[in-house]
């Protein structure tokens, strides 16, 4: 039985995955991760339970649940995501924005992004992942991400209350404008992710089929 996901890429992109664009771009990513073990047969369908981060210039980028009025945004080493089982990458593009500049952007919707506000259904890091894809590409990230949200009461059936406000297990996240995106101290920073994760990366022009489309 076959993944109704795509999962090639020819060999450049995969060869070039860290790398940019010529101009001065850079590569957009989306990194994906699974919430519950139970998008081992979800996926088969077109759907899942994923959470998923945004990764540039090096860092990765996502929003999760916590307890405060405060932002949940947060930064980690790509793909590292702690909490979570990395299950691929979806190269979303490129953007010309520095990396100052992404770093001003995601302040700017770390204030709009606050912990105690997330909702697996309603305000998720899928949601905050295609505001951000969308301000640097122009384009939305890959439908499929979350499909599951999009069903909305449908969703009952399948996902468990305590479900609803999960969250990074571990993070640094950004306060409202008062933290840089990116630490200075390395060795700091590393305190709080964790070593990479194998996985594969494919292109977001690639797209689910079969059963996948009908559930949209």
């Amino acid at each position: 039985m076959s993944s109704i996901f795509p999962r090639s890429l020819s060999e450049k992109v995969l060869s070039n995955e860290e790398g940019g664009e010529a101009g001065g771009s850079t590569r957009l990513y989306l990194n994906v991760y699974d919430l519950t073990p139970a998008n081992n047969y979800l996926y088969w369908f077109g759907i899942g339970v994923f959470h998923s981060g945004i990764e540039v210039h090096g860092m990765e980028y996502s929003f999760g649940a916590h307890d405060y009025a405060t932002s949940g945004v947060f930064e980690v080493e790509p793909k590292s995501c702690p909490g979570f089982i990395f299950r691929r990458a979806v190269w979303l593009g490129t953007t010309t924005m520095s990396r100052g500049e992404v770093c001003i952007l995601i302040e700017e919707l770390a204030g709009r992004y606050h912990g105690d506000a997330y909702h697996l259904i309603i305000k998720n890091c899928n949601h905050f992942t295609d505001e951000v894809c969308t301000r640097l590409t122009g384009k939305p990230i890959p439908g499929w991400v979350n499909r599951l949200a999009r069903l909305g009461s449908h969703c009952s059936c399948i996902l468990p209350e305590n479900m609803m406000t999960v969250g990074p297990s571990q993070s640094v996240y950004l306060e409202d404008g008062s933290e840089s995106c990116s630490s200075s101290d390395e060795e700091d920073a590393d305190q709080h992710l964790l070593s990479k994760p194998a996985g594969e990366t494919v292109h977001s022009n690639d797209d689910s089929s079969g059963i996948a489309r009908g559930v949209v």
